[in-house]
């Protein structure tokens, strides 16, 4: 294999880790830095430990392990070995061991000096995995305060290398070229409406018909995968296989190897890097790929179907041309490609991020940012990601992690499930826990019901590689929690299942089961004929699609007093005390809560006095003044200030003082059309320098010659108006005015009858015009009553000539 293009750079990156620790390596696929780079580590100096391959799926780990020891004519756990979760062949005689991201994350979290490690190989580095990231950065920061003698190399297969060399220190870059075998494009529109499966299906047929060799179809999903193998059918000659996660790695190996008879294989996303699939020659792309997305409104991490980025076309298309000349089929239009995005986004920039901020609190680092990031994690994330943890008591109010949280953290599971493992243990449930924490780790066991306890007794009763490996792994990490022999419990699924997702506890909403209300305040979706739907209260452990209505893809029935056991010191009692603007009154009711999941509610009819005062005066805030029961006297002072430009009686200002002058008037009432006394209140409010000055600009009544006192209307439409017998002016000259720019008032004068007679905002000119022609007509009309020539001089008076002659007036 001395003729892969790797092996002409080799020299120069053993060179450059001789002299430095850090090194960038670009190669493109096909160009063997995977198996080939390892190996030539073994034989420097500097390079007496073992040398870890970081690989970003178990497959591919596994693989390259197999490869490279086929290579040296050794056997798989000699020289070179392998750690996956589910699966693990190495010993003391393995120098090289290809590992997942995750598990090295962990294994420097352990061991900050990684005693016993030379290097360590960062494959794959340009898909930008938050492990990926994640474990650099670990590497990074160890290598500086620890370990300056530690080799680090990222391995990519794109142009991007200039970044991380950058992170590194300026690591130099070495580039190698890679294999050139001609690639031919072939691109094959498939209608909006079209099935992907179908249009896959159809393409593979035409390739069979006009290609040699293999076939490698890339597809979303297992769902699309079983689909695309259902629309082919019997296809003679052919060997079809899958290839993906959930497989036994028995299957994953016959995807791969060899075969004597032509290839088709149906995969995801998973063949599209570090892996070479013997005998593949062409590739049916389907132009998309499914993806883990947080969605940070619902709390959530799901499954997202999308268009496949260029950068991972790109790659698939290379399978075909690893071996020799290959042909790609592109299930849609050329121009289209242009429009794809160039690169998958960093997994850092859209993750849950609570392992990984309580990775870095157990590191030492409260603040996640601090370390050294190509792509440093978002604020808002990392403000959740804290939020969570201090729920699952992983970390203190300063971000410092507990017991609980180291604890957590010595588990190898996402936060969550080592909280329920935990948890559960000291339950006596580590056993069920740990089927738990497998069957929600590994997608497909059991099958892929949303009943988890149906899928629980499936995976018990499965056979086969897969399943026996996922049970050794059960077994294996409830000995990691296990405290004393487990306790059969009836609820024994719905408490682990409530402990590791406490905010999922769901109720019905409605009789057929469709709607659920969540204890984090999400609305969640079941299918209606599941047998979950008639349950009043679910476990959730996984959802799907958006926030506004996630589907429940899988729970468990759980009793309400399995929940009070649980979560008794989260449930809250409060009267909540509402207002009704319809009836100006409030009703008071008392409900039990869990988070914003309402468990029981009813009248309260011990509210506290405190609580329907605040609420009646938030009522008024809320819809306004006119809620409030006004009196002539109190409409007709605000009326007044507002003429005497007093703003502290109006919409405004009152609204802004109300707890100063509503609340002591709301004191044992229940509605306000009950409320007394608004005038005192609103005169209070001014206090008596205000009164004084609103009394003389804008008095209340209009005092007349004659002694009587009529009040003044200043809300009148034509300006502030005074209704008054004439007489009672008899002697008055100059026209009454108010307000400080000396405003006339209207007089609206009467006859002794109380009949308009005349309107006037001049009654000096009324006295000397029109006043002989009215005189003359009350004359007839009202003989007893004194009616001069010359008001002006006249005595004003309101009674008839005879009492006035009696009373010595009459002049």
């Amino acid at each position: 294999m001395s003729d892969l293009p790797i092996h002409a750079v080799l020299p120069e990156l053993l060179a450059h880790l001789r002299d430095r620790p850090t090194a960038v390596l670009v190669a493109p696929p096909g160009a063997g830095k995977t198996t080939a780079v390892a190996p030539a580590l073994l034989g420097e100096d500097w390079c007496t430990g073992e040398v870890l391959l970081l690989s970003p799926r178990r497959l591919a780990a596994r693989a390259a392990a197999e490869r490279m020891a086929a290579l040296a004519g050794d056997s798989v756990g000699g020289t070179f070995g392998y750690a996956t979760r589910l699966d693990s062949k190495r010993s003391a005689q393995t120098r090289v061991t290809v590992v997942t991201e995750g598990i090295f994350v962990n294994r420097i979290q352990a061991d900050p000096e990684l005693a016993g490690v030379s290097a360590v190989l960062f494959d794959e580095v340009h898909e930008r995995s938050l492990d990926s990231d994640f474990g650099l950065a670990l590497a990074l920061d160890a290598a500086v305060a620890l370990r300056p003698d530690l080799r680090l190399v990222a391995m990519s297969a794109t142009l991007d290398g200039g970044r991380f060399a950058a992170l590194m220190g300026d690591a130099p870059i070495i580039e190698s070229e890679g294999r050139s075998h001609p690639l031919t494009l072939r691109y094959l529109s498939r209608a909006a409406d079209a099935r992907i499966e179908a249009s896959v299906a159809a393409a593979i047929r035409t390739a069979l018909r006009e290609e040699p060799g293999g076939v490698l179809a890339f597809l979303p999903g297992v769902a699309e995968i079983e689909r695309t193998a259902d629309a082919l059918g019997e296809v003679p000659d052919i060997a079809l296989h899958r290839l993906h996660g959930q497989l036994d790695p028995a299957a994953q190996r016959a995807a791969i190897a060899p075969s004597d008879t032509r290839k088709v294989v149906l995969a995801t996303s998973i063949a599209e890097t570090s892996l070479t699939l013997d005998g593949i020659r062409v590739v049916i792309d389907s132009g998309l790929a499914r993806r883990p997305r947080y969605d940070r409104a619902a709390g959530m991490t799901r499954l997202v179907t999308e268009r496949a980025s260029q950068a991972a076309v790109t790659q698939r298309a290379g399978r075909a041309a690893r071996q020799g000349p290959g042909v790609a089929y592109r299930l849609w239009e050329e121009a289209a490609t242009a429009g794809l995005p160039r690169f998958d986004p960093p997994e850092i920039l859209e993750a849950d991020l609570s392992a990984l901020t309580l990775s870095c609190a157990l590191w030492g680092v409260t603040d996640p940012r601090n370390l050294r990031w190509i792509d440093p994690p978002p604020d808002a994330a990392v403000k959740e990601a804290r939020a969570r943890l201090l729920t699952l008591e992983a970390i203190d109010a300063d971000g410092r992690p507990t017991a609980h949280g180291r604890a957590m953290a010595a588990l190898p599971l996402p936060p969550r499930l080592a909280h329920m493992m935990l948890r559960a243990g000291e339950r006596g449930l580590a056993g069920v826990a740990s089927e738990v924490a497998v069957l929600l780790s590994e997608r497909g066991l059991g099958g892929n019901d949303a009943d988890l306890e149906l899928r629980l007794r499936r995976w018990r009763s499965e056979r086969g590689q897969r399943a026996e490996g996922a049970r050794r792994l059960a077994a294996r990490w409830r000995g990691l929690v296990a405290k004393a022999p487990d306790q059969p419990q009836d609820d024994a699924l719905a408490t682990c299942v409530a402990l590791a997702f406490p905010d999922r506890i769901a109720r019905r909403r409605d009789p057929s089961g469709e709607h659920w209300a969540s204890v984090g305040g999400r609305g969640f979706r079941l299918d209606p004929t599941s047998p979950l739907a008639r349950a009043e209260w679910l476990a959730v452990a996984e959802t799907g699609g958006v926030a506004a209505g996630a589907r429940i893809l899988s729970a468990v029935p759980i009793e309400r007093a399995t929940i009070e056991a649980l979560f008794g010191d989260r449930i809250e009692t409060c009267r909540h005390v509402s207002f009704d603007p319809a009836t100006g009154g409030v009703s008071a009711a008392r409900e039990t809560r869990l988070g914003a999941l309402r468990l029981a509610s009813g009248p309260a009819a011990d509210s506290a006095r405190a609580e329907v005062e605040g609420a009646l005066l938030e009522g008024v805030r809320a819809h306004g003044l006119a809620l409030l029961p006004w009196s002539e006297n109190a409409t007709a002072l605000r009326t007044r200030a507002a003429f005497a430009g007093i703003d502290a009686l109006g919409d405004e200002a009152l609204l802004a003082s109300l707890d100063t002058w509503l609340l002591p008037l709301l004191t044992a009432k229940r509605r306000l059309d009950a409320v007394e006394g608004l005038t005192g209140a609103l005169e209070g409010l001014l206090g008596w320098d205000a009164l004084q000055q609103l009394n003389r600009l804008a008095p209340a009544r209009f005092e007349t010659p004659a002694g009587s006192s009529h009040p003044i209307e200043y809300g009148a439409e034509s300006g502030p108006r005074v209704e008054l017998r004439v007489q009672s002016l008899y002697g008055l000259s100059e026209h009454p005015t108010v307000g400080t720019q000396r405003l006339p008032l209207v007089l609206s004068l009467t006859s002794p009858a109380g009949r308009p007679i005349q309107t006037t905002r001049d009654l000096p000119g009324f006295w000397a015009g029109s006043w002989g022609a009215v005189a003359k007509e009350m004359r007839g009309r009202y003989p007893r009553h004194p009616w001069p020539d010359d008001p002006a001089a006249a005595l004003p008076t309101l009674r008839t000539k005879k009492a006035d002659a009696r009373t010595g007036k009459s002049r």
